[in-house]
């Protein structure tokens, strides 16, 4: 009797050739995983394969995939040595529990000139540092959807932590995204680039911009937090799989139901609140001065820290 065929990719399924295998992907079908928790009827429809051979590869898909259960103790012993971008600010470092964690979405909303891409910046700077300085000795994967991304700024703040310049510059790939579309398929491409240049951030500055401009009114409200929720799980996929540290800058509007208080409130709703691991809010103070309230971690308590953006990049 032959011996069954191993599975290990989707490929490696009955009824699954090469063809589609690219369909099934294009179709978002692109793991395993995500083919064991399919609708048969939903890999028919994206293939053009049988009802009867997609129920066959789901089973198959199932059969061929684990999951491992940790105890807390080993959770536990794996977060002692996360990875963590310093902010370049002490205090800010200290109420994120040591910098920006590796292996999630860390989400800073704001107004317009509140610090939120001049943070961006310095952790782009500073992800490139050692591991022990501040550092994941890693490049950077910068997804620009408003025309913010500046250079001059890096090289200035690369200079201040006496980094090569221009190796800084090289390590930083930059996407200029002009429409969600683009936005979306920088980050569903992501992998190879993330392999070849050890990134270890990814930014995206900022992540609603594209979403709030080509999705308006309550119409369009469903289609639009359908494309945000997929993109904001790949991205928290891309932190799992590969180690790295996700940092996102939101816009903000004003809540009228807010009589009282600051009525500032970040766009996305509920989808990026859940999905984002740790919250932070910037706020103008005086001159260069900006005050930074964390206002969600699943281990930190709520606190502020105030900062101050200087030429130099990101200081107490």
């Amino acid at each position: 009797m032959a011996k069954e065929k191993s599975i290990k990719s989707i490929e490696d399924l009955p009824g699954i050739g090469p063809t589609t295998a690219e369909k099934l992907k294009a179709s978002g079908f692109d793991s395993l995983d995500s083919i064991a928790v399919a609708v048969p009827s939903d890999l028919a429809d994206a293939t053009g394969m049988s009802l009867e051979a997609a129920k066959k590869a789901v089973e198959a898909a199932k059969q061929a995939t684990t999951l491992e259960f940790s105890s807390a103790s080993e959770v536990y012993e794996r977060r002692k040595v996360l990875g963590r971008i310093s902010t370049g600010a002490a205090s800010l470092d200290e109420i994120l529990g040591g910098g920006v964690e590796a292996n999630g979405i860390t989400e800073v909303y704001g107004k317009f000139a509140s610090g939120k891409t001049q943070l961006g910046f310095q952790l782009c700077v500073n992800v490139q540092l050692p591991v022990g300085k501040g550092g994941l000795d890693g490049g950077v994967l910068f997804i620009d959807t408003e025309g913010t991304f500046r250079p001059e700024r890096i090289e200035a703040i690369a200079k201040a932590a006496e980094l090569d310049t221009a190796k800084a510059l090289d390590n930083i790939s930059v996407v200029r995204a002009v429409s969600s579309d683009q936005q979306i398929l920088a980050i569903e491409r992501a992998d190879k680039t993330i392999k070849e240049k050890n990134i270890k951030l990814v930014v995206v500055d900022s992540l609603m911009s594209l979403f709030r401009s080509e999705y308006p009114g309550r119409g369009a409200l469903g289609e639009r937090q359908q494309k945000l929720n997929a993109h904001i799980h790949k991205l928290q996929s891309l932190a799992d799989s590969h180690g790295l540290a996700v940092y996102i800058t939101n816009q903000v509007m004003d809540n009228p139901a807010i009589l009282f208080g600051d009525p500032t409130t970040p766009v996305g709703g509920n989808i990026v609140a859940h999905a984002a691991t740790t919250r932070l809010y910037m706020r103008k103070s005086k001159e260069e001065k900006r005050i930074v309230r964390l206002v969600d971690s699943p281990s930190m308590p709520e606190a502020e820290a105030v900062i101050k953006i200087t030429p130099n990049g990101i200081r107490d």
